[in-house]
C-alpha cells in the first residue's frame, strides 16, 4: 500500500507527517511525505524556527513524483494542518492528480482548524477553506467534535446531536466520518469517545480517560484509521483498531512522563495494541 500524506513536520518531536508516517510505516504502509513546514519543534513550546512552504513548492514536489510515473500506485492521500488557502488548494490538485491515475483512490481529511479549550486556532479563512473545499473533495473526514460542530453549525451534547452533525457532514461529500474527543451526556466522566459512520452503520469505541495534553495524537490516529479503512474497508474496524493503537500510545506516554508522545518507544501498540477496545454499534 502506498500513502501520499501532506502534512506540516517537525524535526524535534511528533506532530504533522513526524505523527503519522512511522506508525503507517509500522503498519508496512510505503508513505510519500509531503511536508507543508518544516520546523524545528511544534508551536506548543512556545518557541520554533523554521519555515512554512507555500503551495508551489507541493505543486513542484507533486510533478516530480508524477514524473516517475508512480501516481498510479498511490491507493491515498492523507491531510492535515493547512498552514493557508494557498497550501490547501495544493493538496486539493494533488488530490486530483492521484484520482487521475488511480480512481480507487481515496482522499482522507483531517480538517484540523482548533479543539475545546482552546479555540481555533489555524489562520483567517481556514475553517472557511475546510468547509467549502476540503471536505466535501474527501471520502474520509477526521474531525474532533469541536471541529465537527463548527464544520456543520450544530452543538453536540448528545449522541443523537452527534449522528446529526455526522449526516450532515457526510451529505457535504465525504461518505466516511470518524469523530475523535466525543464527550456527550452519555459518557462517564472517566471515559472518552469515538465514533465513526460508514454506510454500514455507526459506532462507538469508549476508552478510559487519560490525564495527558499532547500534540499530535490526533494526527496519529487520523493516519492510523485511514490505514486501516483502507485495507478493511470497514469503518467499525478501523476505528477499533485505530482507537486502540493511540489509547497504548498516550498510556505508555503518560506513564513515562514525556512531554511528546512516544512514537517510536511505543511502536507495537501500532501493530498489536495491547488493549484492544471493541467497537459498539449505536
Amino acid at each position: 500500500m502506498n500513502i501520499l500524506s501532506i502534512q506540516s513536520h517537525v524535526a524535534y518531536g511528533h506532530v504533522g507527517n513526524a505523527s503519522a508516517t512511522f506508525p503507517m510505516q509500522r503498519l508496512g504502509v510505503d508513505v510519500w511525505p509531503i511536508h507543508t513546514v518544516q520546523f524545528s519543534n511544534h508551536t506548543g513550546y512556545g518557541g520554533w524556527k523554521g519555515r512554512v512552504f507555500d503551495g508551489g513548492m507541493i505543486d513542484e514536489v507533486m510533478e516530480g513524483i508524477a514524473e516517475r510515473g508512480v501516481l498510479p500506485q498511490c491507493d491515498g492521500v492523507l491531510s492535515g494542518y493547512m498552514g493557508s488557502a494557498d497550501i490547501g488548494h495544493a493538496i486539493l490538485s494533488a488530490v486530483e492528480k492521484v484520482r487521475a491515475a488511480n480512481p480507487k483512490a481515496l482522499y482522507c481529511c483531517d480538517p484540523v482548524i482548533g479543539d475545546t479549550g482552546r479555540g481555533v486556532f489555524v489562520r483567517p479563512g481556514i475553517p472557511e477553506f475546510m468547509r467549502e473545499q476540503a471536505v466535501p473533495a474527501a471520502d474520509i473526514v477526521t474531525p474532533n467534535q469541536f471541529e465537527l460542530e463548527l464544520l456543520t453549525d450544530i452543538g453536540i451534547k448528545s449522541i443523537a446531536d452527534a449522528h446529526r452533525a455526522v449526516e450532515v457532514l457526510r451529505d457535504a461529500g465525504p461518505k466516511v466520518v470518524m469523530v475523535t474527543s466525543l464527550e456527550t451526556e452519555e459518557t462517564p466522566a472517566d471515559a472518552i469517545d469515538l465514533m465513526a459512520v460508514d454506510s454500514r452503520g455507526s459506532w462507538r469505541v469508549r476508552t478510559p480517560r487519560l490525564d495527558v495534553s499532547l500534540n499530535g495524537a490526533g494526527d496519529a490516529i487520523a493516519a492510523l484509521f485511514f490505514t486501516h479503512y483502507l485495507r478493511e474497508q470497514s469503518a467499525a474496524a478501523a476505528l477499533s483498531k485505530a482507537a486502540s493503537s493511540v489509547y497504548g500510545l498516550l498510556r505508555r506516554t503518560k506513564e513515562a512522563g514525556s512531554r511528546e508522545i512516544l512514537t517510536v518507544a511505543a511502536q507495537d501498540e501500532f501493530v498489536a495494541p495491547s488493549q484492544l477496545f471493541e467497537p459498539e454499534a449505536i
